[in-house]
């Protein structure tokens, strides 16, 4: 009866919940990254030590890089990609060395991910990420004025979005783009001139060139991987869906069953993200598991609310439109067959009790996502007890 490893997210030494707090939430393995590090940069090593160091003076252990990030130059296939994955395939060499191995990254273009709002006020006061194609067109037309934004919405979405722009004042609208252009915390955010420069250049490119300019990272990646024993996880695309006029290359069963037979080799893997997946409609989660799940090194658990305009919130990890429980089957049954168990993350949690009068990264606060592990684990150990015990 093999377990899945319980991991927790933490931004390192600059990140409001301690190494302390996450031994007592239960975890034991630490998903980190140097976010400190520019974009592009080859990782020391002596800075994977030292980072390390610090978790395994816990008792912790290391067991995610999440993420080294992709850099602009690579995703876009410009002259200085070559350079960027030469440094690429310098931190994984890094990385290897030091014992961690498996790495989860992403191809989203310019925006790592997006919400238009991180304090949306449940019924419970507790305070939730959301995501809302209103507000997403507000900003849209009339924040950043894409000339195409009127025709990338429906016509009741652009309705909605010229009244209730009517209604926001300039702090209201400077709040929005601020959520919007937010980038992953101790990382840059991204201002409203690179944003529209990067819609332009990803225009030409267009989905089909973005998937290219993917399988062309992988190539060149493959032979560092396979020879270190690197296991890469392609986040999915956060919403899944295109937006601002960015093509989105990793949204659906078709995406993913592109990329398993474009470079067919266990290297290239996933990080399944139910929440991400979960925000699209279309998406049948069980079906996409089924197809990738040998390549599953990792997971992100997370529930959302869809409602019927497609807007969504992030909600209790076990209550949701995200059938958890089938989820979590289905995860526990590929984990008996592996011969490293898989590692999961409580994907997000609400900011609620205490932590409301804290200032703390968004969706990263220790208490929801303390209660959102403690609820993954209990349904773990359930299904455990009432399927493999012996």
């Amino acid at each position: 009866m093999n377990k899945l490893i319980q991991s927790w997210r933490w931004y390192g030494p600059q990140d409001s919940v301690t190494l302390q707090d996450i031994k007592q939430a239960g975890a034991k393995d630490v998903v980190t990254a140097l976010h400190h590090r520019a974009h592009g940069d080859i990782w020391p090593i002596e800075e994977i030590q030292a980072r390390k160091k610090i978790l395994e003076e816990e008792g912790l252990n290391w067991c995610v890089v999440e993420s080294v990030p992709v850099h602009e130059a690579i995703k876009t296939n410009s002259t200085e990609a070559a350079h960027y994955i030469d440094n690429y395939k310098q931190t994984l060499r890094n990385l290897a060395a030091c014992g961690i191995k498996t790495v989860c990254y992403n191809f989203m273009p310019v925006l790592d991910w997006t919400r238009t709002q991180l304090d949306l006020e449940l019924e419970n006061g507790a305070k939730a990420l959301s995501f809302n194609w209103i507000d997403l067109a507000i900003f849209d037309r009339y924040i950043l004025q894409r000339e195409e934004a009127v025709n990338s919405f429906p016509e009741n979405i652009l309705s909605l979005a010229e009244a209730r722009y009517h209604t926001m004042d300039a702090t209201a609208l400077e709040d929005l783009q601020r959520v919007v252009l937010m980038g992953i915390p101790n990382e840059k955010d991204i201002s409203l001139a690179d944003l529209a420069h990067s819609i332009t250049v990803y225009k030409k490119i267009g989905e089909d060139g973005l998937r290219k300019n993917l399988v062309l990272f992988l190539q060149a990646i493959a032979d560092v991987c396979t020879e270190n024993g690197i296991l890469m996880t392609i986040h999915p695309d956060d919403p899944p869906y295109p937006i601002l006029g960015l093509p989105r290359i990793m949204r659906c069963y078709a995406d993913y069953e592109f990329l398993m037979q474009a470079i067919n080799s266990p290297f290239n893997g996933f990080c399944f993200c139910t929440g991400s997946l979960g925000a699209a409609i279309e998406n049948n989660l069980l079906n996409i598991f089924e197809l990738i799940k040998s390549r599953i090194y990792f997971a992100h658990l997370r529930n959302i609310k869809k409602d019927a305009l497609g807007n969504f919130y992030e909600a209790d990890h076990l209550n949701g439109d995200v059938a958890m429980y089938e989820i979590m089957a289905a995860l526990v049954a590929e984990n008996q067959v592996r011969k490293v168990a898989i590692p999961f993350r409580p994907d997000h949690g609400h900011q609620l009790l205490d932590d409301l009068h804290k200032t703390t990264n968004p969706g990263y606060s220790a208490i929801g996502r303390l209660r959102g592990l403690a609820e993954l684990r209990g349904l773990e150990l359930g299904i455990l007890g009432s399927k493999y015990a012996n």
